[in-house]
């Protein structure tokens, strides 16, 4: 597998550096680290942190930004940032309002983030944080107790990044952060695996004619192989899993977002979408925004995920519609 890299050990280095250059230096690195802020920071509002295992491109470094995060400490890929990097994160986006982390649930970084928390708040900085696991693929996984954090978690990012900016205190973050999380739910299909550029080898295997319906986004196992099949079909199963959480409901409002894993074309996540967007039209279940992209990818897996948010707040739309200064166009 051929790839645009150099030494190895850089990888993450490089890659942050290359960010802040790609953002016009609207991003910082914090020294030598693999942290990015935000180079014009509000000092009059709660400060968000999320981060974790690099490979995930644009998440989470491409959500800093007016709007969006304060920062984002990238890890090697797929592997948890060290509590000491978060904690220098919380430390150079520290305002005395306050620093909330959004937090996907792997053990890893579970453990990391909250150590950091631990540590910030010893040192007299407030901070909390909140778990997302939007996953309903699986309960458990390689990497993780409960279900797994996954694409919807960029949609916390959105909704607490307008709230923030318009003044939410940190116990309000961490109040409806929860509440939101509860209302977003994800499953996603693997159909090819994505190559460590550490080793050069796929994350797993699968056969031409198969997918890994409920795989993660670091190739993790989902609920069971099987034989791939059409855009309309996918559409269909997956929706079927996210009703039997979500329960679809013809008098609720909802917001998707379709997610490529890296590989996987926008020509065909477009097709996917249309897919989704048209059966649930035909059953009058109403939409009223749709997101389509590379939010969360995993290296250059092929395959997508959908999610589905429940729209439970008024407030919820205004902060998927504002407007954002973050490194790419995707809200």
């Amino acid at each position: 597998m051929k790839q645009i890299i150099n030494d190895k050990v850089d990888l993450i280095q490089e890659m942050t550096q290359g960010i802040e250059f790609a953002s016009n230096f609207k991003l910082k690195k914090v020294n030598q680290s693999n942290i990015l802020i935000t180079a014009k920071p509000n000092p009059t509002k709660v400060s968000l942190i999320s981060g974790g295992g690099s490979g995930h491109e644009p998440s989470h470094a491409g959500f800093v930004g007016d709007g969006m995060l304060d920062g984002a400490v990238c890890g090697e890929v797929f592997s948890s940032p060290t509590p000491f990097d978060v904690f220098e994160a919380i430390k150079s986006v520290n305002n005395t309002q306050g620093v909330l982390l959004i937090v996907k649930n792997y053990s890893g970084d579970i453990m990391n983030f909250t150590m950091a928390c631990d540590m910030a708040n010893e040192a007299g900085i407030k901070t909390d944080y909140i778990v997302v696991d939007d996953d309903i693929a699986v309960k458990d996984s390689l990497y993780t107790q409960g279900r797994r954090g996954i694409a919807g978690t960029v949609l916390v990012h959105k909704v607490l990044g307008y709230l923030a900016k318009q003044g939410s205190s940190l116990a309000e973050l961490k109040e409806f952060g929860t509440k939101l999380i509860k209302h977003i739910k994800t499953i996603g299909i693997g159909l090819h695996a994505c190559t460590l550029p550490t080793t050069g080898k796929a994350s797993f295997e699968v056969k031409d004619d198969e997918i890994e319906f409920g795989c993660g986004i670091h190739g993790e196992p989902g609920v069971k192989v099987e034989k791939h099949v059409s855009a309309k079909e996918y559409a269909q199963k997956m929706l079927a899993s996210l009703d039997a959480e979500l329960k679809f409901d013809t008098k609720k409002e909802y917001i998707l977002l379709i997610n490529g894993f890296g590989r996987t074309t926008l020509l065909e996540q477009y097709i996917f979408t249309n897919a989704v967007v048209s059966q649930l039209s035909a059953k009058k279940i109403k939409i009223v925004q749709v997101k389509v992209g590379n939010y969360m990818t995993s290296l250059d897996m092929s395959g997508l995920s959908l999610t589905v948010l429940e729209v439970f707040d008024k407030q919820i739309m205004t902060a998927i519609t504002s407007s954002v200064d973050i490194l790419g166009n995707l809200f």
